[in-house]
């Protein structure tokens, strides 16, 4: 079940919330939350739903096992990451993936890790476990939530009616990104990829690149905007997972605003165990080559996804060796700005190839086109992605890039418009969905 089907909109979220609402106590709540949870993605994946609560339970008397033993602990822990880096490779490279194994995985796995290094107590009460892995808003999709983050909303949080209000606008904002803006550019980069490289021009495979680049980001984006409005709407509160990473000026800068819960979990328990920058420069690079090459392997198992990972992470040392940083609140400024957001995203777009792409051979010839001036094409692809409608599309979602947010406080009048704004988008949606057939999800593939 996703979030932009008339099943979730139409019955499933109204149901779950005018429960939860009205029922009485913190346990009766949880429990409904877990009970939906489980169904929410059993509806999607009938077949692995055991595999999660399985993940789950194993994890939580691991746990349970390092905080008791302490003479044991290492091993335990040991264990935690065999079995739950074994599984997650073991369908990374099969021919199955189960949806949301790269999300729940990496979140329950961060809990064991936090109990060894006594960052948060041991929970005693499985359900918890449960409901924090589960809890349906971030289970397919993020964000990457930690435990120590919301251990104490488990048992003790509220409804507040403002951030309901603001939890509704969000996720209304998010699904509008959705339907209406990568539905839209991914019509037309789905066109360009699953055509013949030998039918493209330049003007087209350029386009199939930008187009495929505007929907994973507001695909992703959406999502995440929708989880983080749904946790609102319930009485959580997730961390942010973008932050306008289209407006990097370095790779670094472009890893510290793209999904932002990865890049931390990351840092948190890959980068820095391994001695992050602290063992020369030689470990230094070569833990961000580990990370990043983690990084593509994370999205998929196949050598597209390693390329990515890479492109990124030799890039990310190649401006350390250069100098190009950012620390704290200092940015690059003038023409230089220009340039470093010109090749930031000029990386990030080529990149983008080899993720969609559906082999290396694919991405290559794509490229090649994109870089090797050739005119024409096909006349039917240049019909269908050469129309002003699609041209429109984009030009709406490269303006809709620029964080207005910032341009206009939030609060009055400018506040009542935004609702009365994201319930415009969502009826919107609603039509949208009721009328289209396409809607596809692109992290589900992870």
């Amino acid at each position: 079940m996703v979030f932009s089907s008339m099943v979730f909109l139409c019955v499933f979220l109204p149901v779950v919330f005018l429960l939860y609402t009205f029922l009485p106590g913190m346990r009766a709540k949880n429990g409904l939350l877990m009970i939906a949870s489980i169904c929410f993605y059993a509806y999607g994946e009938p077949v692995y739903v055991g595999l999660m609560l399985a993940s789950i339970f194993i994890n939580y008397f691991l746990a349970r096992g390092i905080a008791r033993y302490e003479k044991y602990k290492t091993i335990l822990l040991a264990v935690a990451v065999v079995f739950n880096i074994g599984s997650l490779t073991f369908f990374k490279i099969g021919p199955v993936l189960p949806i949301g194994i790269s999300f729940y995985t990496f979140q329950i796995l961060s809990y064991v890790i936090d109990v060894y290094r006594q960052d948060v107590e041991v929970e005693t009460n499985p359900g918890n476990i449960l409901l924090y892995v589960s809890f349906f808003p971030q289970l397919i999709a993020g964000p990457i939530v930690e435990y120590r983050d919301i251990r104490v909303m488990l048992q003790n949080r509220k409804q507040v009616p403002t951030e309901v209000l603001e939890g509704i606008r969000r996720f209304q904002l998010g699904l509008a990104k959705k339907v209406l803006l990568a539905n839209g550019v991914g019509k037309m980069a789905d066109a360009v990829f699953q055509a013949k490289v030998g039918d493209l021009g330049t003007g087209t495979a350029w386009m199939g690149a930008i187009g495929y680049t505007l929907q994973i980001y507001y695909d992703f984006s959406g999502y995440s905007d929708m989880a983080i409005g749904l946790g609102h709407m319930f009485g959580f509160t997730f961390k942010e997972n973008f932050d306008h990473p289209y407006l990097a000026t370095s790779i670094r800068d472009f890893w510290r605003r793209w999904h932002i819960s990865l890049s931390t979990w990351l840092k948190d328990y890959l980068y820095i165990p391994l001695g992050g920058n602290r063992k020369g420069k030689g470990r230094t690079l070569l833990n961000k080559i580990v990370v990043f090459f983690c990084t593509g392997f994370w999205h998929g198992g196949t050598w597209n996804f390693i390329v990515w990972g890479m492109m990124h992470g030799i890039s990310l040392v190649a401006e350390d060796a250069l100098g190009i940083r950012e620390r704290g609140k200092e940015r690059v400024r003038g023409g230089w700005k220009v340039i470093g957001w010109l090749y930031t995203m000029l990386l990030v777009v080529v990149a983008f190839v080899f993720f969609n792409a559906k082999n290396l051979g694919h991405a290559v010839g794509i490229l090649g086109t994109m870089f090797w001036p050739r005119g024409g094409g096909n006349a039917e692809i240049l019909a269908s992605v050469g129309t002003p409608y699609w041209y429109g599309i984009c030009i709406v979602s490269v303006l809709c890039l620029i964080p207005l947010h910032k341009v206009f406080k939030d609060r009055g009048f400018v506040r009542i418009l935004s609702y009365v704004g994201t319930f415009v988008l969502w009826l919107i949606c609603l039509m949208e969905l009721a009328n289209a057939g396409y809607n596809p999800f692109i992290y589900f593939r992870f």
